[in-house]
Order: C-alpha cells, then sequence, then structure tokens
C-alpha cells in the first residue's frame, strides 16, 4: 500500500469508505479511466480497507483525510456530534491536502459528502459530484438538504435518470448540469448458461448490502412461502452488513431459525469475485422495499444469463428496462416474489433462452469502454470550465494536461 504525503496530481478523488460494493467498484473504474489517460489521480479515504489495494494496483496514490460522511446515525444526539467533530477535523485535513494537491478539478464519489464539495468551491477549483443515491420517499425537506450542494457544482454525474429526476424535483436548475454515465459492469470472459431443466432445488441468489433497506427479509419470506406450495429451493446472500448494522444480521438470523430456514439459507458473507455464485444459480433476487439510485445487482443477473426477480421501483426500473427475462414484483412483497418464482419454473425453457438474451443487452449499456470515455471528457471538460481559470496561478502551474486514452478492467456490485 501507498499512502501520499504529498503528491501533486490533477484530479482529487473523495470517497466516503474503503470497502469494496457498488459505488467503490464504480469508483475503481473511474480512477483506471484516469489514470490510463495519462492523469495523475489522488483518492482521499477515511479509513483503510480492502478498496485501498484495489486503488494502489490501478496507479492511484492514496490520502487518508478525516471527513464527515452523512448517515442515518446524525439523526440521534450522539451521531450529530460525532458528525461535527468530524467536520472540524475534515475540514482542516482537506484544506491541507487541496494546498499539497492542487487538482486540476475535484471528484467527489457520492453525495454523502458535502465538505468536500464546499472545500472544492472556497478553493476555487471546478468540482465533478458522481451520484450514486436517490431518496424520493424522504420528505422534501431532508431531500433539498442533501441536493444543495450540488448547486457548488459543475457537473452532476449520476448512474440513471431516475437520480437526476429525484434531485431535480428539488432544484430543477440542476438539470442543466446533470448527465447520465451508466455504471460499468464487467463480465467473465465466459458466461455458463442456466441449466436446461430444473431438477432438485431451485437455486436462488442475492448479492449485495445485507441491510433493511435491501430487503434481504423479504427474500428469505419468499423462500419460506415457495417452499409452502410444495417446492423445494435454497437461499444463497453473498454479502454483509455496514459496520455498525449487527442487529440486522442478528435479526435475519433469527428470522430464518423461525421460519425453519437454517439449512436452506446459506450466508457467504462479502465475496470478491461473485461470478461463481451467479454461475451455480438458477433465479437472482433483487427484493429492495426502498429506492435504489440504479441496481447493479440486476444487471449482473442478465449479464450471468439468470432470470431476475427485482422491485418494481425507482432505479431498478431502469436497470431491468427491456430484459425479458426480469420480473418486477411490488417492493416488500414475499407472496409476490413466492409467485413470481413460480411463474419462471412453470415457464423455465422460455426464461432460460430470454435470460440468454439478455446477457448482450446487458453487455452492449454497460461495457467499460462507453463509461471510460464519458468519465475522462467529463472530467476534461470540467478541468477546462471558467471555474479553472479563476483559480490562483500557484494553484494551476506545474500540471501536464490530461490524455485522452483510457484503461480500466471489470467492475461488478
Amino acid at each position: 500500500m501507498t499512502v501520499t504525503t504529498g503528491v501533486g496530481s490533477a484530479v482529487l478523488i473523495a470517497h466516503p469508505g474503503a470497502e469494496l460494493y457498488g459505488s467503490d467498484l464504480v469508483l475503481l473504474e473511474t480512477v483506471s479511466a484516469l489514470v490510463g489517460s495519462g492523469t495523475q489521480v489522488t483518492v482521499a479515504l477515511p479509513t483503510l480497507g480492502p478498496l485501498v489495494g484495489e486503488l494502489t494496483s490501478r496507479g492511484a496514490h492514496i490520502e487518508l483525510c478525516p471527513t464527515p460522511v452523512l448517515r442515518k446515525s446524525i439523526l440521534r444526539p450522539v451521531g450529530a456530534l460525532r458528525f461535527l467533530r468530524d467536520a472540524l477535523r475534515g475540514m482542516a485535513a482537506g484544506i491541507r491536502l487541496l494546498r499539497r494537491v492542487h487538482p486540476a478539478v475535484l471528484y467527489v464519489n457520492t453525495v454523502t459528502l458535502p465538505l468536500w464539495v464546499l472545500l472544492g468551491r472556497a478553493a476555487r477549483i471546478p468540482v465533478i459530484i458522481h451520484v450514486h443515491e436517490a431518496e424520493r420517499s424522504a420528505s422534501g425537506v431532508v431531500r433539498r438538504a442533501l441536493a444543495a450542494p450540488l448547486l457548488l457544482c459543475d457537473t452532476v454525474v449520476s448512474n440513471s435518470q431516475y437520480c437526476i429526476d429525484v434531485l431535480c424535483e428539488s432544484y430543477p436548475r440542476l438539470r442543466e448540469r446533470a448527465r447520465v454515465v451508466r455504471n460499468p459492469i464487467g463480465w467473465p470472459g465466459q458466461t455458463v448458461n442456466a441449466r436446461s431443466e430444473l431438477v432438485g432445488r431451485l437455486q436462488l441468489l442475492y448479492v449485495g448490502r445485507l441491510s433493511e433497506r435491501k430487503g434481504v427479509d423479504t427474500a428469505v419470506l419468499a423462500l419460506s412461502a415457495y417452499r409452502s406450495t410444495g417446492h423445494d429451493a435454497e437461499l444463497h446472500l453473498v454479502g454483509d452488513i455496514f459496520p455498525g448494522y449487527e442487529w440486522y444480521l442478528d435479526r435475519l438470523r433469527e428470522l430464518v431459525r423461525t421460519e425453519g430456514l437454517s439449512d436452506r439459507v446459506h450466508f457467504h458473507g462479502y465475496q470478491r469475485d461473485v461470478w461463481p455464485f451467479l454461475a451455480q444459480s438458477d433465479i437472482v433476487l433483487v427484493p429492495s422495499v426502498l429506492e435504489e439510485g440504479f441496481g447493479n445487482t440486476a444487471v449482473e443477473g442478465a449479464l450471468a444469463a439468470r432470470p431476475v426477480v427485482v422491485s418494481d421501483t425507482s432505479g431498478l426500473r431502469e436497470a431491468s428496462a427491456g430484459f425479458a427475462s426480469a420480473v418486477r414484483v411490488p417492493p416488500g412483497a414475499s407472496a409476490a416474489v413466492a409467485s413470481a418464482l413460480g411463474q419462471i419454473v412453470a415457464d423455465w425453457p422460455h426464461y432460460r433462452l430470454a435470460a440468454g438474451t439478455d446477457q448482450f443487452l446487458a453487455r452492449d449499456r454497460h461495457g467499460l469502454a462507453g463509461y471510460r470515455s464519458s468519465i475522462r471528457d467529463t472530467v476534461l471538460a470540467a478541468g477546462r470550465s471558467p471555474a479553472q481559470v479563476a483559480r490562483p496561478a500557484a494553484a494551476a502551474s506545474g500540471r501536464p494536461e490530461p490524455g485522452r486514452t483510457g484503461h480500466g478492467r471489470a467492475a461488478h456490485g
């Protein structure tokens, strides 16, 4: 691991964590695109984690920099005080880092880092924010508060039109600076088609965070409901909780025991490579109960040539649009998920064939080359904006202009 103490770079990227889930994996492809174009990239992280090794292997420099991250915990007094403490520490550390790095562009990855937007604007540096979240169910006040820092950004990149529409409900003028760049999602060199006959237990798969909003308990209850119709199946959960949410994992395990599914639900924990699990599955479940900015796992199911049962909501509609093998169900409706499973099993030859075709549509939409090109051009355009020209000469001197070619490798999330 290389942790820098002051390396000049063309782009500084601020990121809220160091794990390897959806937005983290998209970040890796952003870094690959920029580094491959000849751009020096520094990534500011608040903590160490598995993401660090992946970033350094792609040529990024890492700076550890405390920063406040917006979480639901700030709604509690202790969480609010912790956020304020982190904001004070993060402000001083962020200013020092900006002075050392002198970036041509500040790239803020997710809306959970409002302090970085403020610091970038105060330093008169062009700011790009990459939005992965959408919270339409939140109150109007909360949504406006979350979106307000985006008014200070030069460019808003989003992984879906849904995200942009939600943001523009709060501030319509954001639309003129917003653009959709589809998530880059890689696939294995050779796809293993779904088995031709469903002999034995039906193999169900969930990939992602184990969290309440992701509807993992809905998947467990759907398995129970499906088995109650006389069919056999088992569910594989690939993912882990967010630190501090151990209570949800305990509740989930208790639900599995209560439903008598201890031998039918398998907890595999976080797995960097999910493709072997996809290859062994029959049907992929994406049962989110709250909004999703997009829905990488729905696309991963299509890339793996597997039918997907997906919640009919928010960015998941956009992620699964056009896939003939996707069956949409109301969010949180375990009975509907079980019914969808029965529907797919009853017409398995049709859904298997449709899934085999859907993989090519998914590849076309989410190829790495298109993402690399879009992100590279977006950053280059921001670096030439009027805000860059207005920056102090000392901050603008001594940097080569980023090049125009890209490089990256596959990500999944």
